[in-house]
């Protein structure tokens, strides 16, 4: 029973009594129960009346390690005294987080703390308002009407000197001549032979005119697009965000699109996960934010693993240079890659999972056989320097070395 139906219910009772014992002070109580009762009956129609919420998420664009918080602002269509004013919102995994709002007239405001955050979009999924009357008697959730809202929380990405897959020298006219393979690109000279490289780079008829191995050069174009191919395979996440190897091939991912777009040379993000994200990115200024957002919203549920995603002969792929991201101790994930790497620029960075359980580490074969067939490859391991394991820096000193 609500309480002023209470209310009226104890005024009629006090007031038969009044009567029936003719006491006055039975009748004043009666007649307070009943004013009392009516005075909450009016505050509660006119309270009820709908109202419009608005969330604004600071810090915008909010990365992974940032205090965040939601600033929110509720309107009223009527000045009514309140006793007191809370907000409920439920924030996508996170929950149910509640703040009392300060009143001025018919708008109200008030923040909810969400404390520092992991990457992720978080659907703001049901408010709710509960409003209080001044004698703390009544409580009540009027009809709210708001926009959709989420809070978007980017990863961190790291500046990177150079790429780890860029192997060479400059040429004469500053461009770039890297040792790869020709898919997408054009043969550009022919030099001697060096200790290690593989065989698949050799020039056969230039090293039979000339009776000695000869390799060839491409020439890496700046309109040369590139696609980096984040793996959401499942068995490849290990720890608990946001230091877990899946947010690490995440980070990858968004600091090597970034590098690229950067230099303005055409990139494409793909996800092999459940959404199978495709976003291009033609310019850091205009495009790279969105692809940022659809890492932030990645998620480990790919509904099958790399190999079958390599094998369709996915037009996501494209051509040109890819770049893939992942964990994966599959045996045919590699064989994949090694028969994508007859068709296209490859390069690896592999995430190595175990290393963020505890476990020991140790060469994994799948990279070393990438590795020998001459694919350029990064490993990266719980406490690693992600930007010193992806850049140029590192290839340079193992060279050196």
């Amino acid at each position: 029973m609500s309480v002023w139906r209470g209310g009226v219910a104890l005024g009629a009772i006090a007031l038969a009594a009044a009567v029936s014992s003719g006491s006055r002070a039975l009748g004043v109580v009666g007649v307070g129960f009943l004013l009392a009762s009516g005075l909450t009956w009016l505050w509660t129609w006119i309270a009820a009346s709908p109202a419009s919420v608005t969330h604004t998420v600071q810090p915008v664009p909010a990365t992974e390690g940032d205090r965040v918080c939601v600033a929110v602002e509720v309107r009223r269509s009527s000045r009514l005294l309140l006793g007191s004013m809370a907000l409920t919102a439920t924030i996508g995994r996170i929950g149910e987080r509640t703040c009392r709002l300060r009143v001025h007239g018919r708008t109200a405001w008030g923040e909810i703390d969400l404390g520092r955050m992991p990457r992720g979009v978080f659907p703001i999924s049901r408010t709710e308002v509960t409003l209080g009357d001044l004698l703390g008697l009544v409580s009540l959730s009027p009809p709210v009407s708001c926009q959709p809202a989420r809070v978007v929380v980017r990863p961190r990405l790291v500046e990177l000197d150079g790429l780890f897959s860029e192997a060479g020298r400059a040429g004469g006219d500053g461009r770039r001549l890297l040792l790869r393979r020709s898919a997408g690109f054009d043969f550009h000279s022919v030099r001697e032979y060096e200790q290690g490289e593989s065989l698949r780079r050799v020039h056969w008829p230039t090293s039979a005119r000339r009776g000695q191995l000869m390799v060839k050069e491409l020439e890496d174009r700046a309109y040369d697009g590139v696609v980096v191919i984040l793996d959401c395979d499942p068995p490849g996440a290990v720890g608990e965000p946001p230091d877990s190897s899946f947010d690490v091939g995440v980070r990858a991912a968004g600091s090597i699109l970034r590098a690229h777009a950067i230099r303005g040379r055409p990139a494409t993000f793909v996800s092999t996960g459940r959404e199978r994200a495709v976003v291009p990115v033609r310019s850091a200024a205009d495009d790279l934010g969105g692809a940022v957002s659809a890492l932030a919203a990645a998620e480990p549920d790919a509904l099958y693993g790399l190999a079958r995603f390599l094998g369709t002969d996915n037009p996501a792929v494209g051509g040109g240079e890819v770049v893939i991201v992942t964990a994966t101790l599959d045996s045919a994930a590699f064989a994949a890659v090694l028969a994508l790497a007859g068709r296209r620029i490859v390069s690896v960075v592999w995430v190595d999972a175990a290393s963020f359980a505890a476990r020991p580490t140790r060469a994994e074969p799948g990279i070393l056989r990438l590795a020998a067939h001459g694919i350029p490859t990064a490993v990266v391991r719980r406490g690693d320097d992600l930007a010193e394991e992806l850049s140029a820096r590192r290839l340079e000193a193992l060279s050196s070395g």
